[in-house]
């Protein structure tokens, strides 16, 4: 006999397993939409690593160059360091033009100007209520004239931010020594220059905390230079130039590095000296603003206040020169592709294509927690090139510390060209020409997960083979052995220009 069960209606008994399966389906359509919903969001963004700069700090940074202006008594006596006590008279520069020096700036890439409105001497360019020892008591327009005046309105009506050099010594200030007496002096003067010029964009002293002097007066940073650095390390008047050149891959401070040099072998204009040449400014160009500093170039008036015309002429075949070099980045010619891409090769935010636009706010970053980080950059037919640059987004942190760059040799092998340290705002190495149709930009360490902002692969013409001792990087053969880097004729002049 067949017993038959009565649905749940009938007898009051639930069904376990048709309610066990339905909660089955249902959990399991539910993870598979979460698991949908989550994939939706996008990954964030990697964390800066600190410490990182403050947007002041990231637009100086930005404008690579600034020129300085040094101008005063001792460029009409011949002297680099003045006594103080020369006639306040001999400063007479009856051609004065301070449009000239704001165009001559813009036009060849110096993106400020800071002029030196008082000296070591104590001579003011200004006509101070502090003292005497001023253009007041000159014979420059018969007292009356004011250089700092002329130059704030040439430099707003170009466009151009404008920094002063007021020296904190004075040599001819008897207070000067008397601490409360002429600290009191000094900030009166310069209350005098940040009140009554409107904008004034930049304050350069000996010893500033937002910036760092690199150590030297060469133009010539470190080989290996962290923005990086610690400032409860350093005193005024007792630098360190190593600490100062390399900075400290520990610091807790960001502090970026300044290289300042001379067009001319003085800082103020002397009429036996001739300026560099063009090759030789644009070998401190790769080695100032191409190892992650600022090039702070000083361009003195002559003493007719006009900017020599020898010295714009160098300055105008420098930047023809940058142009020629940098106007072609042959990156962008080339399939890029990378080892790995944060949260996946379709998330286009993190993509190795963001390396090929100009800016460091958009940038390649790798997946988490890997090892192995690789730009592989093919050009699908062979290109000749010898300069590399590489841009971090430094507004998330300062981070490789290694880096190396290979080509596919004519054996098919990959072969090392060059390596390097630190990159930081911009890098620039230059090695021996290259002829291969692939490369690859391999990092070997990093702080955190490496992120490369800008990528560039350029041919320097100006370059010839030779021996060079304090280059960037260095270049490996397959044995193993440093090869022969690249230097400049030192030639006064480039024919081609």
């Amino acid at each position: 006999m067949i017993e038959k069960t009565a649905p749940f209606h009938q007898t009051g008994k639930p069904l376990r397993q048709p309610i066990v399966l339905a909660i089955i389906i249902y959990y399991l359509t539910s993870q598979t939409s979460l698991s949908l919903l989550l994939s939706s969001h996008p990954t964030p963004p990697p964390i800066p690593i600190l410490p990182i700069p403050t947007s002041q700090q990231i637009s100086w940074q930005l404008t690579e160059m600034a020129m300085f202006l040094h101008f005063g008594t001792n460029t009409f006596t011949d002297s680099e360091w003045g006594t103080g006590h020369v006639d306040p008279s001999v400063f007479n520069p009856t051609a004065l033009n301070a449009s000239q020096w704001v165009n001559v700036a813009k036009d060849n890439g110096f993106s400020r100007v800071i002029l030196t409105v008082k000296h070591h001497d104590g001579f003011c360019l200004w006509p101070s209520e502090y003292t005497d020892y001023s253009v007041k008591s000159s014979s420059w327009r018969n007292g009356t004239g004011d250089v700092v005046k002329e130059l704030t309105e040439a430099a707003k009506s170009a466009g151009v931010p404008l920094g002063v050099y007021l020296s904190p010594w004075d040599r001819h200030e008897p207070t000067y020594g008397e601490t409360l007496d002429y600290n009191e002096y000094y900030m009166g003067q310069m209350t005098e220059l940040l009140t009554r010029y409107g904008e004034i964009r930049e304050v350069w002293l000996d010893g500033a905390k937002d910036t760092r002097w690199v150590g030297d007066e060469s133009g010539v940073a470190g080989t290996t230079c962290w923005s990086l650095f610690n400032r409860s390390a350093i005193k005024i008047g007792d630098t360190n130039p190593k600490y100062s050149g390399e900075g400290d891959p520990l610091g807790h401070d960001w502090v970026p590095a300044e290289c300042d040099v001379s067009i001319r072998p003085g800082w103020f204009w002397h009429a036996s000296q001739v300026p560099k040449s063009a090759i030789t400014l644009l070998d401190l160009y790769y080695k100032s603003v191409g190892r992650n500093c600022l090039l702070l170039l000083n361009v003195p008036p002559n003493s007719s206040g006009l900017i020599s015309q020898e010295d714009i002429r160098v300055l105008e075949e420098f930047s023809e020169i940058r142009k020629s070099i940098f106007s072609y980045n042959l990156a962008k010619g080339a399939l890029i592709s990378a080892s790995s891409v944060r949260d996946g090769p379709s998330d286009s935010r993190y993509g190795p294509h963001n390396v090929l636009e100009e800016g460091i706010y958009s940038y390649w970053a790798p997946g988490k927690a890997q090892s192995h980080w690789v730009l592989n950059l093919d050009f699908e037919e062979v290109v000749s090139f010898n300069v590399l640059l590489v841009q971090e987004p430094i507004h998330m942190g300062q981070r490789i510390i290694e880096f190396h760059v290979d080509f596919l040799n004519k054996e098919g092998e990959w072969e090392e060209v060059v390596h390097g340290t630190t990159v930081g705002y911009k890098r620039l190495l230059r090695f021996w020409k290259v002829e291969s149709s692939k490369l690859r930009v391999v990092i070997d360490k990093s702080r955190a997960d490496p992120l490369i902002s800008y990528l560039g692969i350029y041919k320097d013409p100006f370059a010839i083979l030779g021996r060079v001792s304090n280059f960037s990087s260095t270049s490996i053969s397959k044995d193993g052995k440093p090869r022969q880097q690249n230097m400049y004729h030192n030639s006064p002049r480039v024919s081609s220009f």
